[in-house]
């Protein structure tokens, strides 16, 4: 399989879609909290910092899981429509319960409402299943706020600019989404995207089966190495012929 990397100046140009990360707006009296908190800085109406536990710990550890044991997810067909914004879009899906639950309580919901030119790869119900209890996901909101802007880009990505191509972008936080377009199915760190180019208002959607995992990708895939030429068989050297045996001479009697 052969795998075109995202060069740095692709990946640049994709986050720079949009000129200004989490462009405020004078929509609401929180805006400053909401850019704050989907730039993973600390705000007024943010939750209290506690120990890691959790999303946190899952996070920190790169791995993603709270439990190893937690069970995958399974196979999932998914099919959503536009419905204005890219908050409306998930509430009418009927499939992002969690998700929205988690985006609510970690003052991001505004952030996805306010702002255009966004990418949010979103995590169906099954997915946060299978990933973590929903009353310990949300016993740690600094940790699944965390969690959350690793799954949103600052700027439009539909699969198209990452076609048979292998690499990071950036995330709202800073951090990198591994995208990859090479095989049958587009992935997003270790997830599979079931449903892609989902058009809303201000933004695209991407439904993932898994909460992505920071970390669980390598940003560059090894390039296949080419099998070594068969040595060519040593030529033979030609046989010298044998010197011919001299005759005697006979005695005379």
């Amino acid at each position: 399989m052969t795998y075109r990397l995202l060069t740095a100046a692709a990946a640049a140009a994709l986050a720079a879609a949009v000129p200004a990360a989490w462009a405020q707006t004078p929509q609401t009296a929180q805006t400053q909290a909401q850019a704050q908190a989907a730039t993973g800085k600390p705000t007024t109406d943010a939750p209290a910092n506690t120990a890691r536990q959790g999303t946190a710990a899952a996070v920190a550890q790169g791995t993603g899981a709270a439990a190893p044991s937690a069970p995958a997810a399974a196979p999932q067909s998914v099919h959503i429509a536009p419905a204005g914004d890219i908050v409306q879009t998930l509430q009418a899906g009927g499939q992002f319960t969690t998700l929205i639950k988690a985006l609510n309580a970690t003052n991001l919901t505004p952030v996805l409402k306010n702002n255009k030119g966004l990418t949010i790869f979103a995590p169906t119900d099954a997915a946060f299943a299978a990933y973590m209890p929903t009353d310990k996901l949300m016993a740690d909101l600094p940790g699944l706020q965390k969690l959350l802007v690793h799954h949103i880009i600052n700027a439009e990505v539909d699969s198209s600019k990452f076609k048979g191509a292998h690499g990071p972008v950036n995330d709202g936080a800073g951090g990198k989404i591994v995208l990859d377009g090479v095989g049958a199915t587009a992935k997003a760190d270790q997830a599979n995207i079931i449903q892609a180019d989902v058009r809303a208002s201000n933004g695209v959607v991407h439904v993932v089966d898994q909460v992505l995992k920071a970390g669980s990708v390598a940003e560059t895939v090894p390039q296949e190495e080419q099998p070594a030429a068969a040595a060519e068989p040593a030529k033979e050297e030609p046989k010298k012929a044998a010197p011919a045996a001299k005759k005697g001479t006979k005695k005379g009697r």
